[in-house]
């Protein structure tokens, strides 16, 4: 595709000499403009106005207010950071559905292109910004490198930078003193030049969708319950001093005493002259839970505005219950899920695409492109996965591997990556002899259903093997206690006396082969029996 028909994101064709220089450069007058800060000697009616000219196009006051909020106020500060912060994850660059082997291709090639970007974290946290203030414009310097278009800085500019057009829609423009052919006020923003997220946390004109809007009066009553309290500290933490002058004081008598007192109270330290005197009485009394209970409701209230709810906030008395806390944390993430979706859009259209397109990795345009996917899919705990997953796959449930690794947070491994495999199981020993052919034996035995004509050889020899003495003195000895025992009795008892001269093992080999032996020699006896009988 021609340079001349690159098409932006609306569909219209781009002029790429806007590409190359920031469109802010040429504002210098945006540049050198002080910030204003309306929350000094803040009033009610004050604030009205500040609101009211913001709905008739007048954004600088407000965006104003709203960072002097955030820089003065602690725990908006707080509930806001943890609200944007929530927002950084993992993201990737995924192709579209039904992807051919090209679109996937690309978007591998753009995944490495966006994570060249500098401090790419720091551009979702910037762009993050419109969550509290409607929107958040983030303006791209442009620079090639290799024969690749690169972002070489995102750079998050004020909101007092812009204003706002009402036409078919509301259009940002940067403020600037000239006026298009239409008569419209402000410089419409470039294409392939900005990030502008827009994040509305209700819906009407952009002016009035900021969820600061929402905390401008809690932020002012708290500000005034604050100032209260530290008047009160003041007045009713010192002890009230009353000075005593003679009647014929003079005026200049009277203000050395009353000199005198200023300074004792501060500087616990004075002089005053003689005739005179102070008295120190007790410290008014007075009660500062009233202004301790208005700056909690005013922190409560901004922390369910900001984050949904107060239990993952601070303490909130009795209800402060694990249970409710989960709920509570449920919600939260409801909002991050939405803060991500919101900012995936944003930055599929305004940043994955630019790119995309000045480097030719969008040949059919945005509906094909390749986008930006922030995932904040949380892990399962371990031990519940390991057990549920190898009863499902048995009843054959067929689970995905690179789902099972997502939801457990373990990468799936690269080529050539070495990997945890199990410990070798330990091979089972095998039994001793005597018991292997003690096993055989009488499993020959059980399977002999047909009369038996003559004596079975082979447990003759059996036999002969376990009543050989030359096995061992030991096994002699087992062997001459067996034949002389009359009872399991006399048995246990002859062992338990030769068992100071053996081992464990061999008596545990002792008693396995008299037990065989005993069994062996009364099968053979009956077993002959029965053969002389049939001869």
């Amino acid at each position: 595709m021609a340079k001349s028909m690159i098409l932006g994101a609306d569909g219209q064709p781009i002029d790429m000499a806007t590409v190359h220089t920031p469109q802010t450069a040429q504002l210098g007058h945006l540049q050198r403009e002080l910030q204003s800060h309306p929350t000094r000697g803040l009033t009610p009616s004050r604030l009205s106005q500040i609101l009211d000219a913001a709905e008739q196009g007048d954004l600088v006051s407000q965006f104003d207010l709203f960072e002097d909020m955030e820089e003065k106020d602690g725990h908006i500060a707080s509930e806001m950071g943890k609200r944007r912060r929530a927002c950084i994850v993992d993201w990737e660059i995924v192709p579209p559905d039904n992807a051919s082997a090209v679109e996937k291709r690309n978007a591998e090639q753009l995944g490495e292109l966006v994570q060249s970007i500098p401090d790419f974290e720091d551009v979702i946290f910037d762009a993050t910004d419109a969550i509290g203030k409607g929107f958040a414009c983030l303006e791209i310097e442009w620079h090639r490198e290799g024969g690749l278009w690169l972002p070489k800085t995102v750079t998050h500019r004020p909101q007092s930078w812009f204003q706002l057009h009402r036409g078919y829609r509301q259009e940002l423009r940067l403020r600037s003193n000239t006026a298009d052919a239409q008569g419209v006020q402000g410089q419409p923003l470039n294409p392939f030049g900005w990030v502008t997220h827009v994040h509305k946390a209700k819906s009407g004109y952009l002016e009035r969708t900021a969820l600061f809007r929402q905390l401008v009066w809690t932020y002012l009553f708290k500000n005034y319950s604050v100032g209260d309290l530290a008047e009160f500290l003041e007045i009713y933490g010192i002890p009230v001093r009353l000075g005593k002058y003679p009647p014929n004081a003079g005026e200049k008598e009277k203000a050395t005493l009353l000199r005198a007192l200023v300074g004792i109270g501060h500087n616990a330290a004075g002089i005053i002259p003689d005739g005179m005197v102070i008295d120190f009485k007790d410290a008014a009394t007075g009660d500062p839970k009233a202004f301790e209970l208005m700056i909690s409701w005013c922190e409560r209230n901004q922390s369910k505005v900001i984050l949904g709810g107060t239990l993952i906030s601070g303490a909130d008395g009795a209800a402060s219950t694990n249970a409710l806390g989960n709920v509570h944390n449920e919600v939260r993430k409801d909002l991050r899920d939405g803060d991500l979706r919101q900012l995936n859009t944003t930055l599929s259209r305004d940043l994955v695409y630019a790119i995309a397109t000045l480097n030719g990795l969008a040949p059919d345009g945005i509906k094909r492109c390749p986008r930006m996917q922030l995932t904040a899919d949380e892990t399962e705990d371990m031990q519940s996965m390991s057990e549920a997953l190898p009863k499902l796959v048995g009843i054959g449930v067929q689970v995905p591997q690179s789902w099972a690794n997502r939801r457990l947070g373990i990468p799936l491994p690269q080529q050539g990556e070495a990997v945890l495999v199990a410990a070798p199981t330990p091979a089972t020993a095998a039994p001793a002899p005597s018991q292997a052919a003690l096993t055989a034996q009488l499993a020959a035995l059980s399977a002999a259903t047909q009369p038996v004509q003559t004596p079975p050889v082979a447990m003759a020899a059996q036999l002969a093997q376990h009543a050989n003495p030359a096995a061992g003195s030991w096994v002699a000895q087992v062997h001459a206690l067996v034949m002389r025992a009359s009872s399991l009795q006399d048995i246990r008892d002859g062992l338990e006396q030769l068992l100071p001269s053996m081992t464990l093992d061999q008596y545990a080999a002792a008693l396995a082969d008299a037990m065989a032996a005993a069994q062996l020699a009364g099968r053979y006896e009956v077993l002959q029996e029965a053969a002389g009988s049939n001869g």
